[in-house]
């Protein structure tokens, strides 16, 4: 197991990375849990990874209640949040109680956000089972809901006490999961680390055949990488926007295909690369450099090309995107691989150019 820190002064957690983490659960949890827990799921994950969660927990004295939820982007709604909160307060749950959350990105968000809300604030711990999760949504304190008009538009920070990422639960996971997850990865290393990008064009292979060795190495990089950038901007005021690269045309595919049609990092690996195009005609991105990045995508069997979507419609879905400011469409862009920068003001005509006929 290696363990990376995200510093946040008093807030600061550990992020633990390794293998039969689920099983070590109860040893290391048991100093932030005070008796109770309450495991949010869905009934996949819950059928793979619940038991030895469960049985950890219980062998150091900690009581576990279950709040299973639909699986799916879709179900990230409104209506999934209050079925959660509902159950907690049937459950009686008070203060000391740690919410856990198991399973993907949908869950962690949901579970997360119920956690920030309920009762003012519930202790929090993230167990992600998908590698989206595991690099991504599970680090970094983001928690929330989709709304008709956006993805993510409500929600809060609400960072959790500790994050347990076992790469077994890869095993269990459909290969477009996976993919899917490698997408964010790539991200990583596109707008702060030239080297890890280097080392995913070599290793593109072995992730995609679920190597465990070379998985968890990405894993603990990108893990890495957000958790400087984290430390250094909790609350998305500068830095940390630089982790939406592909994001806001991402969303809006997301948004305009219906959410769960495009998985997240589906659509992201479309969005990086009108991203890319964008980046070659305003920061100067080099062509061979949006080339590999296009390769790279394409080496882990993801999407190149992105739906059509008229542009009225991009416009559309990318105003309501949360990097905008007084109207206006912040872009994240490379000035070259391992470099991201935030651009403002970048006219319609130049980022529609960017969009493959």
């Amino acid at each position: 197991m290696r363990t990376l820190e995200v510093v946040l002064g008093d807030r600061s957690y550990p992020v633990h990375v390794g293998s039969g983490l689920l099983n070590r659960a109860g040893d290391l949890l048991a100093n932030m849990i005070d008796r109770r827990a309450v495991v949010v799921t869905n009934a996949i994950v819950a059928a793979h990874h619940l038991a030895p969660v469960r049985n950890s927990l219980a062998s150091r004295g900690v009581g576990v209640d279950v709040v299973v939820v639909p699986d799916g982007e879709t179900h990230k709604s409104w209506a999934t949040l209050e079925d959660i909160i509902t159950r907690l307060l049937e459950l009686h749950v008070d203060r000391a109680t740690t919410l856990i959350a198991l399973g993907g990105g949908v869950v962690g968000d949901l579970a997360g956000f119920a956690a920030a809300i309920c009762l003012r604030g519930l202790p929090f711990v993230q167990i992600p089972t998908t590698l989206l999760a595991q690099v991504d949504s599970s680090v970094g304190g983001k928690t929330g809901i989709n709304h008709p008009l956006g993805k993510n538009m409500v929600g809060a920070f609400w960072q959790p006490r500790a994050v347990l990422i076992d790469v077994g639960c890869l095993q269990t996971l459909p290969q477009r999961e996976l993919k899917a997850g490698l997408a964010e990865v790539i991200k990583y290393g596109a707008i702060r680390d030239a080297a890890f990008f280097g080392w995913l064009e070599q290793n593109s292979a072995r992730l995609l055949g679920g190597d465990s060795v070379a998985l968890e190495h990405a894993i603990h990089e990108s893990c890495r990488i957000k958790a400087e950038i984290v430390s250094a901007d909790e609350r998305e005021s500068g830095e940390r926007a630089l982790l939406n690269f592909g994001h806001t045309f991402g969303h809006a595919i997301e948004n305009a295909q219906g959410y769960g049609a495009w998985l997240h990092g589906e659509a992201i690996a479309a969005g990086m690369l009108i991203a890319s195009r964008l980046s070659e005609r305003v920061c100067g991105l080099p062509p061979n450099e949006r080339d590999r990045i296009e390769r790279l995508i394409a080496d882990c069997d993801l999407p190149t090309a992105p739906p059509k979507i008229g542009g009225e419609r991009w416009l559309e879905l990318m105003s309501h995107d949360k990097k905008a400011i007084d109207g206006a469409i912040r872009f994240v862009l490379l000035e070259r691989v391992g470099h991201a920068v935030l651009k403002n003001g970048i006219a319609r005509e130049q980022w529609e150019a960017a969009l493959p006929r």
